[in-house]
Parts: structure tokens; C-alpha cells; sequence
């Protein structure tokens, strides 16, 4: 693959008009590559190429460009080459990394399966929740695995999208989302929804004995030296499994890095690196609406030959990891904008171009 500079770059027009349309589009449409973490590695040993910060001196001008666009991070091989807040609080500052917090969730469950707490990922429903599963629910809602929650491929019709106002405001989130009719069959095509993690959550508590919120602290957060304050509960207190929890643009720096580097912090085991690398293993689903592919709580994609996972929440919540270039990047924006404007794939665009382009 050539090298990309940011001359390449859309201008602003493109970026509010003509990139519009990229989301619905497969990766591979969008000169990213086929979606999927299982791209061929390179015929040679790859060297990525030492980014500079003077050389992101134009990605900052093209991001300001995005009215979204809240903060950007860029690091690579652990070397933090640009901090920028163009609106909004401090990067020290939590914030609603909305959907992004089901990839934390699936980090958690992860530390969950390192200590022995869940068995693994085949381990059914029907042993974690129990009591809690209603009566009125599919039999086969007891055979849904761990491993299926984390893929999205539980099979139960999503409480995402048109019935999610319906979900949120029921009395009891984890029967209303258990109790949803089958779309499709356990382990099958990917149904994106977020009632699919808040059953991993009540679930993650059940066995436990604790908060979905202090294994987080315990698992991730104290481990990383980043805060995890409290984030909204169901009415029977479980925490939200995989939206609207706060962590700070820096927090979610050092998770991504230490996914990037196989579980370690500083040299400390966070998360097995077994665990990571199953993590970014597609299960094969994948989205209708982009082509993307899913791992474990991660979306998988392809810059050339360079695996791209990332961490993606409403608006613009994102944490980039590109592994062979030594890349972590992570931007958060306006969690309150609708519509589809194109800037999610404005930010791709920033990432591939401004960023991994000067890696390879």
C-alpha cells in the first residue's frame, strides 16, 4: 500500500456532503479492504513508519473542520503524539462514550473468564441468570451463550433502533429484552442490540454478587489508574450494559493501548492475551448498514492489510487500534447530534488518511 498524506484528505464540503453516504456502504466500497479482522499478513515483515507530531500539524486543521468533533488523541508504540480539545471538557474529563461501553463490558467479561468467574464463552445463559430468566421466555433463551451476547448473535429480535424507547422505559430491562421472540437462530446472522449486552451485565452481576460498576472499577479502571464514575441503572439497579457510561478521552487512551499491547499496562497484566486476540477474531456477522464485521465487543475492518479494530458509540465516540501499525487513536464528539451527516465517516477518513497513512 502506498503512502497517504494528507493532501488526500476531503475537503470541507466533502466531508459534510460527500462522505454522507459512506456508512451504508461495505469497507470495501470505501477503499478500507474487506471488514474482517482476518486479513492475509503482509509477504514481508512490516515496519511501520515513525509518525512525527509535526506531520499531524493538517489533521488538526481538518478536524476542525467537523462541528462534532470534540477531542482527539493520536499515540503509536505508546508515544502520545497529539492531544487537541476542540470543544467541550478537558481530556481528563469523563464523558457519554455511549456505545463504546460495550466494548468495555466485553473487556470486563473477559477479566470475568481470566478469573474463573464465568467458565467461558460457551458457558449458557441458563447457569449465569437462572431464577432471573422469566418463564414466559424461549426455552432456547437458556442455551444462549456468552460468546453469542459479546458477537451480537444471540438471536432475539433487538431492542436497538425502533424498539428501543419501548425497552427503556418498561419496568423491568432484562425481561422485556429476554423475552423478545427469536429473528433468528442462536449463534447465526448479527442483530446489532444493546438489550443483547444489558443481558450480559445483569448477567456479570448475577453471578458475582456485584455491581456491574465495581467489577468494572475493580477489573479495568484501578489496573489502568483511570476513573470509572457511576453511569444510569435499569430499575432493578443493574447498571446499563453497553451505553451511556462516562469515562475521559485519556481513559479510553490507555484501554485502547492496552488491548494494543495484549492485555499489559506498564508491564502489568490487565486482560489475557488470549483474550485480546479472540477479541478481534470476527465471528462472521456483519453489519448491514456498513459491512463492518464484529469480534467480541469490537468492530473489525481493514486498512490494506492492517487489521483496523475499533470501539464505536453514538456520534462519534470512537477508539481506534491498528495493531501493525502501532496506532491507538481515540476521538469522542457530541453524543447529543442525530442524523446522518457523515461525520462517523468523516472520522474513519481522518483515521485512514491523516493518521495510519503516515504509518505505512
Amino acid at each position: 500500500m502506498g503512502r497517504m498524506t494528507i493532501a488526500t484528505l476531503p475537503s470541507r464540503r466533502a466531508f459534510a456532503s460527500g462522505l454522507a453516504g459512506l456508512a451504508l456502504m461495505p469497507a470495501a466500497a470505501c477503499g478500507q479492504g474487506t471488514p474482517s479482522s482476518s486479513a492475509p499478513a503482509p509477504a514481508v515483515p512490516f515496519a511501520p513508519k515513525r509518525i512525527d507530531a509535526a506531520q499531524l500539524a493538517p489533521l488538526v486543521e481538518q478536524a476542525r473542520l467537523l462541528p462534532q468533533l470534540r477531542s482527539m488523541i493520536v499515540a503509536q508504540d505508546g508515544r502520545v503524539l497529539l492531544e487537541r480539545v476542540f470543544a467541550g471538557p478537558s481530556l481528563d474529563t469523563p464523558v457519554n462514550i455511549k456505545s463504546a461501553a460495550k466494548t468495555v463490558l466485553a473487556a470486563v467479561t473477559g477479566a470475568a473468564i481470566d478469573r474463573g468467574m464465568v467458565e467461558g464463552l460457551d458457558q449458557p445463559l441458563g447457569d449465569l441468570l437462572g431464577r432471573r430468566i422469566p418463564a414466559s421466555a424461549d426455552p432456547r433463551v437458556r442455551r444462549i451463550t456468552v460468546e453469542q451476547l459479546l458477537s451480537m448473535s444471540a438471536g432475539l429480535e433487538p431492542t436497538s433502533g425502533r424498539n428501543y424507547g419501548r425497552w427503556v422505559s418498561s419496568r423491568d430491562w432484562l425481561a422485556f429484552a429476554l423475552t423478545r421472540p427469536f429473528v433468528a437462530e442462536p449463534g447465526g446472522r448479527m442483530l446489532y442490540s444493546t438489550g443483547t449486552s444489558h443481558i450480559l451485565s445483569a448477567a456479570l452481576t448475577n453471578v458475582s454478587g456485584r455491581s456491574t460498576l465495581q467489577l468494572a472499577r475493580d477489573w479495568i479502571g484501578d489496573p489502568l489508574g483511570i476513573a470509572v464514575p457511576p453511569w444510569p441503572r435499569d430499575p432493578q439497579g443493574v447498571y446499563f450494559g453497553g451505553n451511556d457510561m462516562l469515562l475521559s478521552p485519556r481513559a479510553l487512551l490507555r484501554f485502547g493501548e492496552m488491548y494494543r499491547n495484549d492485555g499489559l499496562h506498564r508491564g502489568a497484566r490487565v486482560l489475557s492475551a488470549a483474550w485480546v486476540r479472540d477479541s478481534w477474531r470476527s465471528r462472521g456477522g456483519r453489519s448491514p448498514w456498513t459491512g463492518y464485521t464484529y469480534g467480541l465487543g469490537w468492530w473489525l475492518r481493514t486498512l490494506g492489510p492492517h487489521p483496523v479494530n475499533f470501539a464505536w458509540g453514538f456520534g462519534g465516540q470512537m477508539v481506534f487500534v491498528a495493531p501493525s501499525l502501532g496506532i491507538t487513536a481515540v476521538m469522542t464528539s457530541d453524543p447529543s447530534a442525530r442524523g446522518r451527516d457523515g461525520h462517523v465517516q468523516a472520522l474513519h477518513a481522518l483515521f485512514d488518511r491523516a493518521i495510519a497513512g503516515l504509518a505505512v
